[in-house]
Order: structure tokens, then sequence, then C-alpha cells
């Protein structure tokens, strides 16, 4: 979910609090941002838009280079940002697959793969997300975080939690109420309902 791909996009920038301090903010941010930018798709071509697990991938390590080699406000920031979205792409092949009913499993869909141009499928990790398990990831890595930071990010992990505790509590039932409102909608709409919820 996505609330565990913006803790662990953050968590990527915890090697700054010791190395360059005064970078740890912007690079905490930006792996927030990084983490999340991915499911900016979720309307639009979900897991496929937005998702790039080799570009991301093969983009941040020569970001993560001229961070390492010429560390500032921008470099780390970009390197942070990349690792994010890269990590976020990668993850989600470890969980359910593209669908509005994940925990099924009839879904061979989890992200698209641009470089090879096919779907790779869900390995199902975690069976879905908001599933025990993804909740229970996200608590691990915000108990670090909440360690490493002070606010206004303290507060942004706190509450990061808490949505990802609501929706966890709440995401099979989410799951059919979208289902109530999609048969509310007139046919004419089905053309623009993302695939996963006709």
């Amino acid at each position: 979910m996505l609330p565990t791909h913006v803790l662990a996009g953050m968590l990527l920038a915890a090697p700054l609090v010791r190395v360059a301090p005064e970078l740890a903010p912007v690079g905490f941010a930006a792996g927030f941002l990084g983490g999340l930018f991915p499911d900016l798709d979720m309307y639009t071509g979900h897991r496929k838009t937005f998702h790039y697990p080799v570009y991301y991938s093969a983009l941040a390590v020569p970001a993560t280079l001229a961070a390492l080699l010429a560390p500032s406000t921008v470099t780390v920031a970009v390197a942070l940002f990349l690792l994010g979205a890269a990590l976020h792409s990668v993850a989600d092949v470890f969980g359910g697959g593209l669908e509005l009913r994940p925990w099924e499993g009839n879904s061979d869909r989890a992200v698209y793969d641009h470089y090879r141009e096919e779907w790779v499928a869900p390995h199902r990790g975690v069976r879905y997300d908001g599933a025990v398990e993804d909740l229970a990831i996200c608590v691990a890595l915000a108990i670090p975080l909440l360690l490493l930071v002070n606010s206004p990010l303290r507060e942004v992990v706190i509450g990061t939690v808490v949505v990802a505790a609501v929706y966890a509590v709440l995401r099979r039932r989410l799951a059919e109420i979208a289902a109530a409102l999609i048969r509310l909608l007139p046919d004419a709409l089905d053309p623009y309902l993302p695939e996963r919820y006709r």
C-alpha cells in the first residue's frame, strides 16, 4: 500500500543522518515523494503509466553516484527520489495482482516492465495491499524513522502509519463499496474506468 512505499522511500535516506545530517531532511522528503510518485497513475493505467521498475533503477545508479561524489541538496534529492520510485516499482512485484480484490488471486499483472514490454506476474509475498503483513511492514519501517527524524517529518511518519492502519482495517470493505458505486454509474462512463474496476 502507498503508506508502506512512502516510508520505505524515506528510510532509504537513513545513512544521511550520520554522513551528511544537513542533507537528511531533503533526503527523507525526496524518498517520501519518490515512494509516492509511481502511484499517481492510480486511475490512469495503474502500475504502468508511472511504474518503471527497470528505468527508475537504471537512473538511480548514476544519480546515487552523483550524490556520493558531489553531495548537494539537488543531487541528494534526485538520487533519493529515483531510489524511492525504483523501490516502489520493484516492490509492487512482490505484492498481489492488479485487481479490485487482489486477495482472490485472479490477476497475472503486478507491474508493467516497459523495458521488456510485458507485465510482470505478482509474486504475492504480501497477499494484497492493506493485508496484515503489509501493515506489519509499514509499522516496522516507521519505527527506525521515528528514531531518526524530527518534526515535521515525525508527524508525517505517524500520520502515514495511522492512514495505513485505517486502510488495512477497511481494505476489503472499500473494494465492496467501490464495486457498488461502479454499478450505479451510467454505462457511458465505462470506457473511462480503470480496467480493474470493470
